[in-house]
């Protein structure tokens, strides 16, 4: 077994932020992590000299190699030592290339630099940012031989699937003067010299490939000390004030993407402040819901922003007035008036946009490849095609057709404007009728649509962990709230007295300049959550406390570890054992989890795959920490130092008191058990 870490940067280059390269750091970190290979990885660069020194300094296998911008991931190049000389022409002729950290190569240049890619291991970005894409991993596949994690989650993730790469954990750091906490991630190979041949085989088989020496993917280090945790379930044991707390930050710190609940933080300490924030986190967490529920009455208010009810009566009391004004000059008719063009109406003309929005759908119909044979097996591929060139004719015909409208249009408003100016009768002016009754209509519908939306019902309903949360629409109740959604220092006093004339309340929503037209539609109902608890009644603080607990826990999902410290702290026992031990499980079914607890309901019923203790001790040189681990079912804890504490004392002190206290307890118990 062979440790490796074939991702560590030595040069500042563009693409780093600065800093100084050290020798001893390096030293330090082969010599502390027991690693047997190490690359050097900078961006886009190999300096041939650098290498060399690092190479008689490190008690280890030193690999040349270059971390290569490509396209728009980033891929590992690493070669046999003996080639490091070709590797430092090839960086040159990549340097001419690649002038700023935006810069990037394709494939075929990759290619043209650095020759015949089977000669090197290649190792993109996999699970990892920047990634690879999928495209360009087919181009690179025959010369892949891992794809490069940023945590363990991923990397079991990885080696459980074997339509996956094979996974590499790499620490990706900057051996620096200041760097104090040493790396923790690196992989475990099962194979013996560390040569780039024996290392390029080996990654070809996934079942070769651990987070750990001894325990393969049971456990893996966490801290760059050493310190192993379990790629599962972990319970942190251990008296207050003995550094759980501690660790657990650093962890924080030295992991990527941790999930922290930290103790007391779920607690309300003010509880109207706590139940504000909770709505309003609540309602975050859902508002994608409420987008997708108001989506179609955004376009509805995008189509009534449009409509001029103002101009439209406007223009049709000014057309009855000429119209009753001619009526009333009958005498006043002569050759010119009495043209038959003096009064003809002009040719309405509409738009197609319901035939292009066809002949799209239709063209996406035929053009989808991941729904072919679902479309095929309802309409053939040739009926669309002839569908689609149909409806295409057909707009072509209507489109003809429009252009000799416009130019009759163009002739009879042309020839009524001469005979205006030869006639003393009044011309009624073209007015489009229709189009006005139809805006009308259209309001007034919209203000059917809003009062109707407005009326209070349920609009979501979903079980969530034990609880329901329903939403429920209501009308705003003032000009507050209006402005509390809104999250704009401006007044909607003036426009809320408007509220129960949709149409007018819509057009003091449009005087604001400073809303947005997009977010009109979001002041005319208010959307309301409510958190229920199984018998159906608002939950009190308690419930929402634990409501968030569970939400908190659920969310770790997109996180790549979980660290919860002492979730007892102000939750019974019940709920802990009913809903908060069972989804812990659920969630070390897939990324690490810790968790710090003195409650012998979540750290003993809980079922860990290993346990920490932290104690504090008194040494000859004075007090010290310590961090005791092992699996549940050892007889004792071990620490690095090689010093041992019982298991079984560790569980009775540290979650039931000390083995009198637990006595005792037993004893009362069955005293009053009935008989």
């Amino acid at each position: 077994m062979i440790k490796i870490d074939l991702h560590i940067h030595t040069i500042a280059t563009i693409s780093d932020s600065a800093f100084e390269f050290s020798i001893s750091t390096f030293e330090r970190y082969v010599r502390e992590a027991s690693l047997d290979a190490v690359a050097i990885t900078n961006h886009n660069l190999f300096d041939f000299d650098q290498f060399q020194r690092i190479q008689i300094a490190l008690a280890a296998q030193v690999l040349p190699g270059i971390e290569v911008n490509l396209e728009s991931c980033h891929v590992l190049l690493i070669a046999a030592p003996e080639r490091a000389n070709r590797l430092a022409l090839s960086s040159e002729k990549l340097s001419a290339k690649i002038q700023s950290a935006s810069d990037s190569i394709s494939v075929a240049e990759l290619k043209e630099v650095f020759g015949d890619l089977a000669e090197y291991l290649i190792i993109p970005h996999y699970e990892k940012k920047p990634a690879i894409r999928p495209a360009l991993l087919e181009q690179l596949s025959p010369f892949v031989t891992a794809g490069e994690v940023d945590s363990p989650k991923k990397f079991l993730r990885c080696a459980k699937d074997d339509t996956k790469l094979v996974p590499v954990l790499f620490s990706d750091s900057r051996m620096a003067t200041d760097l104090e906490v040493l790396p923790s991630r690196s992989t475990y190979l099962g194979c013996g010299e560390p040569t780039l041949s024996a290392i390029k085989e080996t990654l070809k088989d996934r079942s070769k490939v651990f987070l750990s020496g001894d325990a393969g993917n049971d456990l893996f280090p966490v801290l760059g000390d050493g310190t192993l945790l379990s790629t599962g379930l972990n319970v942190f044991l251990g008296d207050r004030s003995s550094g759980k707390t501690h660790t657990l930050n650093r962890i924080c710190s030295e992991q990527p993407n941790v999930k922290y609940l930290r103790q007391f933080s779920l607690v309300q300490l003010d509880e109207t402040q706590f139940e504000r924030d909770f709505n309003a986190e609540i309602e975050r967490r859902r508002s994608g819901h409420t987008e997708e529920y108001l989506r179609a009455f955004k376009a509805v208010v995008d189509e009534i922003a449009q409509v001029d009810l103002d101009s439209g009566n406007r223009s049709f009391d000014g057309f009855i007035e000429l119209l009753l004004k001619s009526a009333h000059e009958t005498d006043r008719m002569d050759s010119f008036s009495k043209a038959r063009l003096f009064s003809e109406s002009t040719f309405k003309l509409g738009e197609d946009k319901t035939l292009s929005t066809l002949i799209e759908a239709v063209r996406h119909l035929i053009e989808n490849v991941d729904q072919r044979a679902t479309i095929e097996r309802h309409v053939s591929l040739s009926s669309l095609r002839s569908l689609a060139i149909e409806l295409i004719e057909t707009l072509w015909e209507r489109t003809a057709d429009r252009r000799k409208k416009e130019l009759v249009n163009e002739v009879v408003e042309d020839t009524r404007k001469q005979l205006a100016v030869r006639t003393s009768a009044t011309q009624v002016p073209d007015l489009d009728l229709y189009a006005i009754a139809m805006d009308r209509k259209r309001v007034r519908r919209f203000e059917e649509i809003v009062h109707a939306l407005r009326e209070e019902h349920v609009i979501y309903e979903k079980e969530v962990q034990g609880f329901t949360v329903v939403a429920r629409t209501q009308p705003f109740r003032g000009a507050g709230e209006l402005k509390a959604i809104s999250g704009k220092k401006t007044a909607f006093s003036e426009a809320f007295d408007h509220y129960d004339d949709p149409y007018e309340y819509l057009q003091q929503l449009l005087a604001k300049s400073e809303l947005a037209d997009s977010e009109h539609y979001r002041f005319f109902v208010r959307i309301v959550y409510e958190i229920l608890n199984k018998d159906g009644y608002q939950i009190s603080g308690g419930e929402r406390s634990e409501f968030r607990l569970l939400q908190e826990i659920s969310d770790a999902q997109s996180h790549d570890m979980l660290l919860i410290d002492e979730p007892e702290s102000s939750f019974d026992n019940m709920f802990l054992k009913g809903n908060v031990n069972a989804l812990i499980r659920d969630i070390a079914r897939t990324m690490p989890v810790v968790v710090v607890t003195h409650n012998s309901t979540v750290g003993a019923s809980i079922g860990a795959d290993y346990v920490l203790c932290a104690r504090k001790e008194v040494a000859s040189s004075g007090r010290v920490y310590k961090l005791y681990s092992g699996y549940p079912t050892d007889r004792s804890l071990r620490c690095k130092d090689g010093s041992e504490i019982p298991t079984h004392e560790v569980l009775l002190s540290s979650l039931e008191a000390g083995l009198d206290a637990y006595e005792r307890r037993r004893a009362s118990y069955e005293a009053v058990k009935d008989p």
